[in-house]
């Protein structure tokens, strides 16, 4: 219990941690604990979660399979370093492997999707005897020194300095910049041109790391089909294919399981990066690779906390639950209607311009109605508005944070679409 005139939480948070650490809302909340995909604050107040703690509570709010799991695996060994032979992180290895398309897969394990993001680049860049690296314009990576350096978006990556040279290309965002226009098929031609010039004007790169939908970025992404058309260049340049699916993997799009997929005409990516849903709340990040890339470090390399046995048993049964429970189809499914829903609210609001996405991954682009400017104040305003109305969720976009980003858990049901949608309506037209 908090005394009277004892500092506030937020108080406290802001006397101890960095000023950049940013928090939502004009009166941060303090979540205590969570259901389905509800989550309770410590005022008492519950919302409707269509955020999942940044696209990671992917199935459920205290799933029992998965706090079984890791209450299980915790009253036997919580940790033992990759130093020894542990049997659940073989397992979820087995079966990331078998499922990720990659031939002769190798995985290995990291505590978070910055961390997977830098083995990718140490890996392609050491594989390539290369450092310059190809990256997306409004793309975002991570926030260690590595990823910031490849992410091509200003508001998160906050130095120029870098161990890597990166070039950006286009193709990230299909309906602005100098090819919004442009049909799909014209705008991959256009894209690929882009690249092969390009790459004109450089020394061979390692490889191009992307997000097949941009995450940070608003939820943006290209046409079907335009990181296969890339692969045919990068193949006659023996360029490596990074494939970022910290936000887009295990079926939060609802097509595919992973969101390369939808690119798939030429191959798998050479590499793919994951984490965040996979652990469900707990810190799983990863890496998959061919043996000869991922092999091709000659130093030792190990890692104290990627792959523990808490975490790897929570990944199995979280992954096991999403497949048995067909949780890609139920994305499809619920997304599909929720998108719709909110493309009907969208045609009557004057300030959205855009409601696009995939599966339960939908952004909303806000404007200054009558024009084409970005409007962060009034996704400030609405963020506010939903949560006020016990809607979570999250917000985002390149240049500034003018988008709405909806991804709830996996497992919504279509009552909970229409309620998020309903106060969302409510929301947009007040706020």
């Amino acid at each position: 219990m908090t005394h009277p005139g004892a500092p506030s939480l937020y108080d406290r948070h802001r006397a101890v941690l960095p000023d950049w650490l940013a928090l939502y809302y004009e009166q941060p909340i303090e979540i205590s604990h969570g259901e389905g995909r509800h989550v309770w604050d410590t005022g008492g107040n519950r919302y409707l979660d269509f955020f999942g703690g940044i696209l990671t509570t992917m199935t459920a709010h205290a799933l029992p399979e998965v706090t079984k799991a890791v209450s299980e695996q915790a009253a036997r060994i919580i940790h033992s370093s990759t130093l020894y032979l542990n049997r659940p992180m073989v397992e979820l290895a087995e079966r990331i492997a078998a499922l990720s398309g990659i031939p002769d897969a190798r995985v290995f394990f990291t505590t978070s999707g910055t961390e997977a993001n830098d083995t990718a680049l140490l890996l392609a860049t050491a594989h390539r005897g290369s450092n310059q690296i190809l990256a997306m314009r409004n793309s975002y990576h991570g926030r260690s020194f590595s990823t910031v350096s490849i992410t091509g978006n200003r508001g998160w990556s906050p130095t120029t300095l870098s161990p890597l040279q990166t070039l950006y290309v286009h193709g990230g965002v299909r309906n602005r910049g100098p090819y919004a226009q442009l049909t799909d098929d014209r705008f991959i031609e256009a894209c690929v041109a882009d690249l092969e010039d390009l790459l004109g004007h450089s020394r061979a790169p390692a490889a191009l790391i992307a997000e097949p939908i941009q995450g940070v970025g608003g939820f943006t992404g290209p046409p079907d089909g335009l990181f296969a058309a890339f692969r045919e260049v990068l193949n006659r340049h023996g360029i490596l294919w990074i494939s970022d699916e910290v936000q887009t993997g295990w079926g939060r799009t609802g097509d595919h399981f992973w969101g390369w997929q939808a690119h798939a005409e030429n191959g798998p990516p050479d590499i793919v990066t994951f984490a965040k849903g996979i652990g469900n709340g707990m810190s799983i990040g990863g890496v998959v690779a061919s043996a000869e890339i991922m092999n091709t470090l000659d130093a030792n390399s190990i890692s104290t906390f990627g792959g523990s046995p808490v975490t790897m048993a929570a990944g199995l049964a979280n992954l096991s639950y999403l497949l048995e429970h067909d949780l890609q189809s139920n994305a499809r499914r619920v997304g599909g209607l929720l998108i719709e829903r909110l493309r009907a609210v969208g045609a009557c609001v004057d300030s959205v311009r855009e409601v696009r996405g995939r599966g339960l991954m939908i952004g909303i682009e806000l404007v200054k109605p009558g024009t084409g400017e970005a409007s962060p104040e009034r996704a400030a305003a609405v963020l506010e508005a939903a949560r006020e109305g016990g809607l979570l969720i999250g917000k985002g976009g390149g240049h500034n944070t003018s988008v709405l980003r909806i991804a709830p858990p996996m497992s919504l049901t279509v009552a909970e679409a229409e309620e998020g949608a309903s106060i969302l309506d409510r929301a947009l037209r007040t706020a």
